[in-house]
């Protein structure tokens, strides 16, 4: 006889074992924050490149705190472990908009990559169980487009500190929630 996690079970574990996605805000908003802060110092090409690859900073980093703040990892028969890596890996689909802005308008790409961005956040509402997930995509989304239109070629930099400023005002709204769901989940074990 296998014991089956309850649905809910398995939602809680998500949120808890990656600290409510907290982690990976932090680790990319700080990523993001310093490709702004150094794209004043490369040429509009050299900064969206590195745009495109301040995933290899972030990504580990976002691992190593996940490891730190989150209550470990999900257990193997988690029926959303599969889903929520699927969801993880979303804006891969998309990757190809960021290259066409790359190359039609570098100075575009940072907008691109946020709206991008900004639509990953809509699901994870739904598997987080939290609004500031929705709250925070269309945030990211649209306030990255405003910045885009109204500063077109001056943008880049600024849309990622806007990025970064959305990412870090929501991290400690999802850790708290998923803190407060691991404190529950404790209480109850004891």
């Amino acid at each position: 006889m296998t014991n089956r996690m309850s649905f809910e079970t398995a939602l809680d574990e998500v949120s808890t074992g990656s600290a409510g996605g907290a982690p990976f805000l932090i680790a990319f908003g700080l990523s993001l924050f310093l490709t702004g802060a150094i794209s004043f110092l490369l040429s509009e090409k050299a900064a969206a490149r590195t745009l495109l690859f301040q995933g290899n900073l972030a990504l580990p980093l976002a691992f190593w705190l996940e490891r730190r703040m989150g209550t470990g990892k999900m257990s193997s028969d988690n029926p959303l472990k599969i889903l929520s890596v699927q969801l993880a890996m979303t804006q891969i689909l998309a990757l190809p908009a960021v290259l066409i802005a790359y190359a039609l308008a570098p100075w575009a790409t940072a907008g691109a990559f946020a709206a991008i961005g900004g639509a990953h956040f809509l699901p994870y509402a739904w598997l987080q169980r939290s609004k500031t997930y929705m709250w925070l995509g269309i945030s990211v989304s649209a306030g990255s487009y405003v910045l885009t239109m109204a500063l077109e070629e001056q943008s880049f930099a600024w849309v990622l500190f806007y990025v970064a400023a959305c990412y870090w005002t929501a991290t400690p709204l999802v850790y708290r929630r998923a803190h407060a769901l691991a404190q529950t989940h404790l209480a109850i074990a004891l």
